[in-house]
């Protein structure tokens, strides 16, 4: 059956820029291009289709497809991260920084969200909020490994793909129960993430009635004092 919005899907792909790697699902692929992210999980990502969970381009690519389809798509700037916006750099006082401004560094300021330092100039600091890849035109080699149906399974693949983690759950007459990792309270991902992960959980996956979160706390075991 052809692929249609709405369906679930199991993806790898690669994305470059010209030669070079700039994302990519596989990860020897990463650790050859120089991306590799330790803390990253690898492998295919579980996707719906239609959603934008991976680039416009890329997204609207695999309408159509079936199963086991392999492919090279070319994605313009306007189906990729936008065209390059010269108003988006802007300089600002050195001293509106907490911390010493340096090229290249991430920053985010309250009203204008996140951008790169591109400049010091004495006490001028110039940042780009336009995103790193806008402007630019992307490839992506796509392979569809399968159409993923079982709800549970739909269910990981959207908390991976938010959250970046894979986290043990479970489905019961369409309640899903989650048991939280330890230390997720601190995870600035998930906390961003949890909403859209529930709201799309009820929203594109069918069968899901009830969400439930377990986060458990198991008191520290004491160290018996050695008798001298």
């Amino acid at each position: 059956m052809a692929i249609k919005d709405g369906d679930f899907i199991r993806l790898s792909y690669t994305g470059k820029v010209g030669n070079n790697v700039f994302d990519t699902t596989d990860e020897d692929e990463a650790k050859k291009a120089g991306i590799h992210n330790q803390n990253a999980t690898y492998g295919p990502v579980t996707i719906c289709v239609g959603q934008k969970h991976v680039i416009l381009g890329l997204d609207e690519e695999l309408v159509g497809k079936k199963a086991g389809s392999k492919g090279t798509v070319t994605v313009t700037p306007e189906k990729a991260f936008g065209k390059r916006d010269p108003k988006r750099v802007r300089s600002f006082p050195k001293s509106q920084f907490k911390e010493k401004p340096v090229r290249g560094m991430p920053v985010r300021l309250e009203e204008q969200g996140e951008g790169t330092v591109v400049d010091v100039i004495g006490s001028k600091v110039i940042v780009d909020f336009n995103a790193p890849l806008a402007g630019q035109t992307l490839t992506y080699e796509y392979t569809i490994e399968e159409i993923v149906r079982e709800p549970l399974e739909q269910l990981k693949g959207l908390v991976r793909l938010y959250s970046g983690r894979d986290m043990e759950m479970t489905l019961d007459d369409g309640k899903a129960t989650l048991i939280l990792p330890p230390g997720i309270i601190y995870d600035r991902r998930w906390l961003l993430w949890r909403g859209r992960i529930i709201h799309e959980g009820f929203e594109m996956i069918k069968g899901i009635s009830e969400i439930v979160l377990v986060e458990t706390f198991k008191k520290p075991e004491k160290k018996e004092e050695k008798s001298e």
